[in-house]
């Protein structure tokens, strides 16, 4: 803690320790760092880590920080990447409780599997494992379902997914906590399930599922985004398909950034796709990209189910610095990610303690041990690594596979490029590669330390009718970075960039150098990380936030606005 609690905090503390036991509040520096610490950015003080271990303890915990005049943050699997779940510095002006979900999983699958009701804790692993079993996929099947994201956070942040056909992740439905003008929290239940009057009540039947088809209304709300397919064909639009600070795709819980505090969500599924076929191109032409990108969003009455986008350096810096990712997930699947996740973040916690070990520890010990895994990649792919700069995986469905084949033969006939379909093995690695570059940054930076300052992350939503998509830097940015990775989901030109800053450069500087450029360019970012604390929310989003939380007293400073009580300016 940055100081010692008021008598005020030290009676809020004790209230907490009973509502949720002695163990599961956490005061010591050591005990709250992986909650104050972000994923890649954000960290700060709070008073308490509390974590409640049902919804009626999370309402309770609720009331009372709300009663106390505390700020509240809350946090699910504080894997974002820019720090939306964490504080941000210590110049608050009141207390700080991290409320973390962690311990309040679980799922219930209604309508035969069609919906499911999804808990603050629920992870996307969770759900698509779930969902398996009976045929079904969740809205994200992969990315950030590999480190233990949780399917409210998605919710809450309108994040993106790799997904041509389902947009962002969107709901219409959820029970949330929200207070009011009068300062009093209030539970609202839009879930469209008749559970009761009394909040405590309408929490335990929500938690526990004892409820009936007869309580389920049909008619409640939109579960995803159902017009994104349309609006992802729209190549000669002169904006893009989506990104965070879109209107169109806020709705109470989706898209609140933490500004409620929301208990449950529902959310559509969708049928499972067997037997899909992944066709792996390769490329020098950016031009060639872009024509048959805009080709297949057109000319086909189906989209893909998935187009992925990797450049060369991104490709190798993954080889390297994601093998061993690449290699756990393929031994152990991606549930092993998140208690992976955990034991390193105990270990880096761990070796702090002792002032002499090196820095970064757990990442050069892994990276170390990496050298003895054997190459993870299909022949074809590293052939074509040599071949070509520019690489695009296309997942498509079993219907779709006869026509995407002979328009790949045919266009690939008059054109430099190539292409080639992947066996389902190859298939499989080469969406995993892909998705093992996200991580490959932070590794190379933590192995690098003595050459490399810091990560520069953006994820970059272009104007559909955009034909100039890769980038070009100018030589004065360019001389500061040592690594650039460039990746990303192609057909809703969303790209994301990583930029490894060499040493003696400030990061953040280097990233606000780089903003003009891309809005010249009629680009949003982020495309599907939210502002979190390092971007600065427009002000139809500051004006959304405070509608839903007019005290200001949830996750403040979101989007680099005030962090006081009331949205007082900062200068007050």
């Amino acid at each position: 803690m940055s100081q010692v609690p008021s008598q005020v905090s030290q009676s809020l503390l004790e209230s907490l320790k009973i509502i949720v036991g002695n163990h599961h509040v956490l005061t010591t520096e050591a005990e709250t760092y992986r909650f104050r610490h972000g994923f890649r950015f954000g960290s700060g003080s709070v008073l308490a880590v509390v974590q409640p271990g049902s919804l009626v303890e999370l309402w309770r915990v609720a009331q009372a920080c709300v009663q106390a005049g505390t700020i509240v943050i809350m946090q699910a699997a504080n894997t974002g990447l820019t720090g939306g779940s964490t504080p941000d510095g210590n110049d608050y002006d009141r207390d700080i409780v991290l409320i973390s979900t962690l311990r309040l999983t679980g799922s219930h699958l209604i309508g035969e599997g069609r919906q499911v009701v999804c808990l603050p804790g629920a992870t996307l692993y969770e759900l698509e494992s779930k969902l398996a079993a009976i045929g079904r996929e969740p809205h994200s099947v992969i990315g950030s379902s590999c480190i233990g994201a949780s399917v409210l956070g998605g919710i809450s942040n309108n994040s993106g997914g790799a997904l041509v056909q389902r947009g962002p992740a969107y709901t219409e439905m959820a029970v949330f906590g929200q207070v009011g003008q009068d300062g009093q929290l209030r539970l609202v239940n839009h879930l469209g399930i008749e559970l009761g009057n009394d909040p405590e009540t309408i929490l335990s039947k929500l938690q526990a599922g004892t409820f009936t088809d007869a309580d389920i209304s049909w008619e409640a709300g939109r579960g995803h985004d159902g017009d994104y397919v349309t609006h992802v064909r729209d190549v000669d639009a002169n904006t893009p398909a989506r990104y965070n600070a879109d209107p169109a795709r806020w709705h109470e819980a989706a898209g609140c950034a933490g500004k409620l505090v929301v208990f449950a969500v529902r959310l559509d599924t969708f049928p499972a796709n067997k037997n899909a076929s992944v066709f792996y191109i390769g490329t020098n032409s950016t031009d060639e990209l872009e024509d048959l990108r805009r080709h297949v969003l057109t000319a086909f009455e189906e989209l893909p189910i998935a187009g992925e986008y990797i450049h060369r350096d991104a490709f190798n810096i993954a080889e390297k610095y994601g093998k061993d990712t690449f290699a756990i997930i393929r031994k152990f699947g991606t549930g092993f990610l998140p208690k992976m996740f955990a034991m390193k973040s105990r270990f880096d916690i761990f070796t702090k303690k002792f002032g002499f070990l090196p820095v970064n520890l757990s990442d050069r010990v892994m990276q170390a041990l990496s050298v003895l895994i054997p190459n993870q990649l299909p022949q074809r792919m590293l052939d074509y690594r040599d071949q070509f700069e520019h690489h695009l995986m296309l997942k498509v469905t079993e219907t779709l596979t006869p026509a995407m084949r002979a328009y790949l033969q045919e266009y690939f006939g008059k054109v430099t490029g190539s292409f080639f379909e992947c066996t389902p093995d190859e298939g499989s690695r080469a969406f995993l590669h892909r998705f093992a570059a996200a991580g490959a940054a932070v590794r190379y930076r933590a192995v690098h330390h003595r050459e490399a300052e810091d990560i520069v992350a953006l994820d970059v939503a272009l104007r559909r009718n955009d034909r100039e998509w890769f980038e070009t830097l100018p030589q004065e940015i360019e001389d500061k970075i040592s690594v650039k990775l460039y990746y990303g989901h192609f057909l809703c030109h969303v790209m994301h960039q990583d930029y490894v800053v060499k040493k003696g450069y400030n990061a953040m500087a280097v990233e606000h150098s780089m903003l003009p450029g891309l809005d010249a360019r009629g680009a949003r970012y982020p495309a599907e990380h939210n502002v979190g604390h390092l971007y600065e929310a427009p002000e139809d989003m500051l004006a959304h936030y405070r509608t839903l939380d007019p005290c200001n007293c949830f996750n403040p400073g979101i989007g680099q606005a005030t962090k006081k009580r009331n949205w007082l300016a900062e200068s007050v």
